[in-house]
């Protein structure tokens, strides 16, 4: 159990929401249960709405398979409110992580009430400067009972305290690997403005023959996406722009007509297609029949025979996530798989949607992060391209003996996943 703490206007839902969705996106099955919510659902009594939230968690864990990473999103203020998760998680044998959020920039403090808080239910049709007061009155009401975690009254639990959005962090009692993951997103992410721009390669000549992976160059025309790419980017104004780009050639030569410096990351290469790499759909589906129908079942999870799945492109690409909540302006110059697995980050979306996420050749997509999620637009450069998008089939179960046959091969047994 992530449990929040801190007085309103102090990004808890924020961080509830950026947390769930890096968790879900690694794997790890989380969902935010907002006790302010429970509030609104008519519960009369705060107790009675964090028991209500606590019983809903119980049910999420036990019959949803819900994993480690559930946020309890709610101010918890108080010690009475803490010991009172505590002795549920004792109980039922969870393991509970706090995050408090303290700030007391009064800028931050009131961006916040304006960009968040006053589009809340508690404030339909209500004047902007009169719900501003509201607020600001109703966080002094929680002062009077806000006791903070105490460094040695509070030594027995695992917590961080993030201080003013991130200039200071204090961090105490770390005991697992997701615990430990949290507090490395945590120290990472910045509320600063930015754009993130997502952009496959050029057209490469392997595209232009319908062959999947390898390291060939741009054609023609993907090379006239290139110099539009870079007039594109030098129109956008951007002060210090990051540009990287994988190991791979079509992408660098992308970044060579920018004329701007720029990073490799070999974590930003293509899925691995193993024994596939160069291969036509035409030709996989005919050598080897079987597996062509079996990666159709869980695209997301099937892994080329010595190559990748979409799963071991995620893990792969965690870093990059990382860094790209570290800075701020970035230019990520990529390929299709990589760029589905990048834009199902920040769009939060699920594994199952993941592998057939639309990200065609020549399109530049621009993330504007928001409040709770993300802004896209899609912006075409109008340079002709081949579409390598294959939309998601329909699933048909492969015959037993179609199964069988598969199982007894050798390496070639496992299940193929196809860009």
């Amino acid at each position: 159990m992530i449990v929040m703490v801190g007085l309103p206007a102090r990004g808890k839902t924020y961080i509830s929401k950026k947390l769930t969705r890096y968790l879900n996106w690694i794997g790890v099955t989380t969902k935010v249960f907002n006790v302010g919510q429970y509030r609104r659902d008519a519960m009369k009594i705060r107790r009675a709405c964090a028991i209500a939230a606590l019983k809903d968690m119980c049910e999420y864990f036990s019959r949803n398979l819900g994993q480690v990473g559930v946020s309890f999103d709610a101010t918890n203020t108080t010690r009475e409110r803490r010991e009172l998760i505590l002795s549920f998680a004792k109980e039922n044998g969870y393991k509970v992580f706090f995050v408090e959020s303290i700030c007391d920039d009064l800028e931050i403090i009131e961006e916040n009430i304006k960009q968040v808080k006053l589009s809340s239910p508690d404030y339909v049709n209500c004047d902007q400067d009169e719900a501003v007061a509201d607020f600001l009155k109703r966080i002094e009401c929680y002062k009077m009972n806000y006791v903070p975690l105490d460094e040695h009254k509070d030594r027995s639990l695992s917590y961080i305290k993030i201080f003013n959005v991130g200039n200071r962090y204090l961090v105490n009692l770390v005991q697992d690997h997701i615990q430990s993951r949290i507090v490395y997103y945590l120290m990472n992410i910045h509320v600063t403005p930015r754009c993130i721009y997502l952009s496959r390669h050029g057209e490469s000549e392997l595209n232009l023959v319908g062959r999947i992976g390898g390291d060939s160059g741009l054609s023609t025309r993907g090379a006239k996406y290139a110099n539009a790419l870079g007039k594109y980017m030098s129109g956008q104004n951007i002060k210090d722009l990051k540009v990287w780009t994988s190991h791979m050639k079509r992408t660098i030569q992308t970044a060579e007509a920018l004329g701007v410096p720029y990073e490799q990351w070999k974590a930003l290469n293509e899925i691995d297609a193993g024994v596939c790499e160069e291969m036509m759909y035409e030709e996989i589906q005919e050598n080897f029949p079987e597996e062509f129908a079996l990666r159709d079942q869980d695209k997301y999870r099937y892994r080329y025979p010595k190559g990748e799945s979409y799963e071991d492109l995620v893990h792969r690409l965690e870093p990059v996530i990382m860094e790209l909540e570290r800075q701020e302006n970035v230019l990520v110059i990529c390929h299709q798989a990589v760029m589905r697995c990048l834009l199902a980050y920040f769009l939060d979306k699920s594994a199952s949607e993941l592998p057939y996420l639309k990200c065609p050749l020549h399109t530049v997509l621009k993330l504007t992060p928001v409040a709770y999620g993300c802004k896209v637009e899609s912006v075409y450069l109008n340079i002709e391209a081949v579409n390598t998008h294959r939309d998601r089939p329909e699933v048909r179960l492969p015959s037993e003996t179609a199964l069988s046959s598969a199982c007894n091969k050798s390496r070639l047994s496992r299940p193929l996943l196809f860009v």
